[in-house]
């Protein structure tokens, strides 16, 4: 009996310390929507900088979990025209995450183009950063 009240004990220690810590991951990232929005590159790369070294997670890790007013950072950067922000992102995430869809189904350069968006400098370093 002893040994389940540990166990248990240690299960909620152990869930605390996991939702504390997504906790402080969301409060690090609270206002990257906005550092994109205002093409504040330098304010971007610290931001990742010190979630990299504070929860040991880059980007590709959490840039899923962001989404500003419904859209992903680099698709925030584009209707922005947040170039510097926007290629920074681009530059920073793997390729692959770049080539899949959305969870819309929808690439970057398929979903620029249904915007209006096919003359954004973006999609240009996008199309470098791919291929």
């Amino acid at each position: 009996m002893k040994r389940v009240k540990v166990l248990i004990l240690a299960g909620v220690c152990f869930l605390s310390t996991a939702f504390n810590a997504q906790a402080n991951i969301e409060k690090a990232l609270t206002n990257i929507c906005d550092i994109v929005k205002t093409d504040n590159k330098s304010a971007l790369r610290k931001k990742m900088k010190i979630v990299r070294a504070n929860y040991s997670m880059r980007i590709d890790e959490y840039y899923s979990g962001i989404k500003c007013s419904g859209d992903s950072l680099i698709r925030t950067a584009m209707l922005n025209n947040a170039i510097e922000s926007g290629t920074l992102l681009i530059r920073k995430m793997p390729k692959g995450a770049l080539r899949s869809a959305a969870k819309d189904g929808k690439t970057l350069p398929q979903w620029a183009a249904e915007k209006g968006l096919a003359n954004n400098h973006l999609l240009n370093v996008y199309a470098k950063r791919v291929d």
